[in-house]
């Protein structure tokens, strides 16, 4: 979903993450939580924080993601 928000292919994910295709693809591909390493979802996670979205909780809705508000 965040991916998809900025308009990036798995390519340019795996250029600014460093996190390779293939584990990326692997991720997406999984239902739920990826069964992955936990440094390779920190890392992803980081790179979109730093692109500008934040992760919505799961609050009664589904979970998933947005602009952050700049302050």
């Amino acid at each position: 979903m965040a991916r998809g928000y900025l308009n990036w292919s798995v390519a340019k994910l795996e250029e600014v993450s460093g996190v390779s295709a293939t584990t990326i693809k692997r991720m997406e591909k999984s239902d739920g939580i990826p069964k992955t390493m936990t440094d390779k979802l920190v890392d992803i996670r980081r790179t979109f924080e730093t692109a500008g979205l934040e992760f919505i909780p799961e609050n009664g809705h589904a979970a998933g993601v947005r602009p952050r508000n700049k302050p």
